[in-house]
């Protein structure tokens, strides 16, 4: 007897997903790799350095390094090749100019929305963030503030906000890596503050502290750009 396929599937199947693109594991390794500074501002990129490091041919090295330059991570030289971007002091400004509008609105939000569990999270990523900075843990002082920042966002339930802040997390993070040991103890401080205007249900406040937390940091950012003088082309 032949079975005549109806191309419906049998109950309880499930597609698994495919491996991810090797071009877009690549393109995340790279990113990260800039964001922690593996990769510093400023380096000249090779790509068959970049390909004998991640252990890949050539082919998806150029696919991320072209996504990568038109994403503002890497700046293609004509005649020279690619490069680590060096961001302009206007474009960090705008940024955290982005930053603190989204950010004091959820700061705001979260201060009304807050439950117990929520505010018990907070102070433990505050926790958490002071513990890392004083342990001398920049990786994970830089990670918990992420989360911490990321948190309080989804705590305003603006699923729009959520969304915008995603999309400039990785560039604040890129920002705020060789500002974590500067700004360190008093950041951390800072974010205690905020948690507790969060607390008290105190929306004004919680937006006014969260803005100048990121005035804080933008001035800090200009303060280590200037000590530092001018990026120079890495080899």
């Amino acid at each position: 007897m032949t079975t005549i396929s109806t191309g419906a599937e049998p109950a309880g199947v499930r597609h698994v997903k495919r491996p991810q693109p090797l071009r877009e594991s690549v393109y995340e390794a790279l990113t990260e790799m800039i964001i922690d500074g593996t990769l510093e501002r400023g380096r000249h990129l090779v790509e068959v350095e970049l390909a004998g490091l991640l252990g890949v041919s050539r082919q998806p090295v150029r696919e991320a390094l072209q996504r990568l330059n038109n994403e503002g991570w890497v700046d293609l030289r004509p005649g020279f090749g690619a490069m680590v971007h060096v961001p302009a002091e206007d474009e960090v400004d705008q940024l955290l100019a982005a930053r603190a509008a989204l950010e004091s609105e959820s700061a705001r939000l979260a201060a009304r929305h807050a439950t117990k569990e929520d505010l018990a999270k907070l102070k433990e990523l505050c926790k958490v963030g002071t513990a890392f900075h004083e342990s001398g843990d920049t990786d994970g002082a830089v990670r918990t503030n992420g989360e911490l920042h990321a948190f309080i966002t989804q705590m305003s339930g603006n699923r729009f906000l959520i969304d915008f802040a995603a999309q400039v997390d990785r560039r604040v993070r890129w920002y705020y890596t060789p500002l974590a040991p500067v700004r360190g103890a008093a950041s951390w401080r800072e974010h205690s503050r905020l948690v507790k205007a969060i607390s008290d249900g105190d929306e004004d406040k919680a937006a006014q502290t969260m803005r100048e937390h990121t005035e804080h940091t933008r001035k800090a950012y200009h303060d280590l750009r200037a000590s530092e003088g001018p990026a120079e082309p890495t080899p």
